[in-house]
C-alpha cells in the first residue's frame, strides 16, 4: 500500500457518501419529508428546501426512516 492510498480511500469514501447524500435529498425533499411527515404536503417547496442540506448529511439515518414509515403507512 502506497502512502497515499489511505487518504485517498477516505476522501473517496467522502464522495461518494456526498454524492448518494445529494441524490437522496432531491428525493427527500420532493417526496419523502411528506411521507414521513404529512404536515409538510401543505408547506412550501422553498421551506421543504431548507431540508435538503441536513438530508445530505443524514441520508442514511433518514432512508431507514422513510423506508419504516412507507412500510407501515
Amino acid at each position: 500500500m502506497t502512502d497515499h492510498a489511505l487518504p485517498n480511500l477516505v476522501l473517496l469514501t467522502v464522495l461518494v457518501y456526498g454524492l448518494v447524500g445529494v441524490v437522496f435529498s432531491v428525493a427527500f425533499v420532493l417526496v419523502g419529508a411528506a411521507v414521513i411527515d404529512p404536515i409538510i404536503r401543505s408547506t412550501p417547496w422553498r421551506t421543504r428546501a431548507l431540508f435538503a442540506p441536513g438530508a445530505v448529511a443524514l441520508w442514511p439515518v433518514l432512508a431507514i426512516k422513510w423506508l419504516r414509515t412507507r412500510g407501515t403507512a
